[in-house]
């Protein structure tokens, strides 16, 4: 698979593929393949924020009053979150450097940013309440613990091949698990500070989250959309090896995940081991419904962890088809009251 060209002025400009395709390079919003990307495109603008808008000052005290288990698995989780958003900045913009539809590139142009975003907030907040060496602790994590690095090996392993290899089967394969780092991995991490929230405890982590978690919904939406329509648009590898693939790596996730929830959250005071593994397998539920396969945890298929209901939970679980996708609205919260009523 080559690079997609710049401008190419004897294509069309609406492009004849996602990816493989003939375009000009020229983005007429008003003409292109897949007409409600549009839209998302418009929601992801209305998400704009910046770290520096929220407010530390209670967090910055609260620290010190957290338990050693608190403390040990905000550090951890920060860690966790900056080691699954780094690579998503430049994954976006490699996608887009294959992509022959222009709506995509765009699309992808704005999602690298969010991901730069959500890179430096949680820089943000950990220069907030703790020492220098405290944070560069915190970000050399996600590269030296053991239980971490085997549960991102498999990112590291599809996102590195398709840097190595750009075929449309990378591409996939890369998708799949943009996909399950967008609307499962991050999951057990936001529990733990909407968590936290629930007690009154670093509600401006949560803010911060919570605005991470929007742009999230919103990354997994695309995502799983541009999925399916390359899978679309490729039907020789809409096959059973694939679909067999994608299953096995949503299954090995939920247990990497599940494994990951017992190392880091154990002891920490309203968060229930066993309903979390519920909600991990329900997300892995949500996010296969959104890339058009069949549930694997047939048992949770409603949310087993009602109370996270006002934090995270914003992308209707019904299924639906392709085009006939419908998506709230998302707007900024207030930094005041933090918004959780709006999400």
């Amino acid at each position: 698979m080559q690079k997609a060209k710049t401008l190419e002025p004897r294509n069309p400009n609406k492009s004849t593929g996602i990816f493989n395709g003939k375009s000009s390079g020229i983005l007429n919003w008003n003409d292109i393949a897949y007409p409600h990307w549009h839209k998302m495109y418009k929601r992801l603008l209305g998400n704009y924020w910046q770290a520096d808008e929220i407010n530390m000052s209670n967090d910055i005290k609260q620290f010190a009053s957290l338990s050693q288990q608190e403390q040990d698995a905000y550090l951890k989780i920060i860690g966790l979150l900056a080691t699954l958003d780094a690579p998503q900045t430049r994954t976006a913009l490699l996608l887009s450097l294959y992509a022959t539809d222009p709506s995509v590139q765009s699309i992808m142009a704005v999602i690298a940013q969010q991901e730069a975003v959500h890179n430096e907030s949680y820089s943000y907040v950990l220069s907030s309440i703790v020492s220098l060496d405290q944070q560069n602790k915190a970000f050399e994590f996600g590269r030296m613990d053991e239980t971490l690095l085997k549960r991102n090996k498999n990112i590291a392993k599809y996102y590195n091949d398709f840097v190595e290899n750009p075929t449309t089967e990378n591409i996939l394969k890369t998708l799949t698990y943009t996909t399950l780092l967008e609307g499962l991995f991050f999951y057990s991490g936001f529990a733990y500070f909407y968590n936290l929230a629930r007690y009154n405890k670093m509600v401006g982590t949560s803010t911060m989250i919570s605005y991470i978690n929007r742009d999230e919904l919103e990354h997994g939406r695309f995502i799983s959309e541009l999925f399916r329509a390359t899978l679309s648009e490729n039907p020789e590898l809409n096959n059973d090896e694939l679909i067999e693939w994608v299953y096995e790596q949503f299954k090995e996730s939920v247990e990497l995940e599940i494994e990951w929830s017992e190392y880091v959250l154990a002891d920490i005071e309203g968060i229930e081991l066993e309903e979390m593994h519920g909600y991990i397998k329900y997300r892995a539920n949500k996010m296969l419904r959104l890339i058009g396969l069949e549930e694997i945890y047939p048992e949770y298929v409603e949310n087993p962890m009602k109370w996270i209901r006002a934090y995270a939970d914003n992308i209707d679980g019904t299924k639906t088809d392709f085009f006939e996708q419908k998506s709230r609205q998302y707007v900024k919260v207030n930094a005041i009251d933090n918004g959780f009523d709006d999400l």
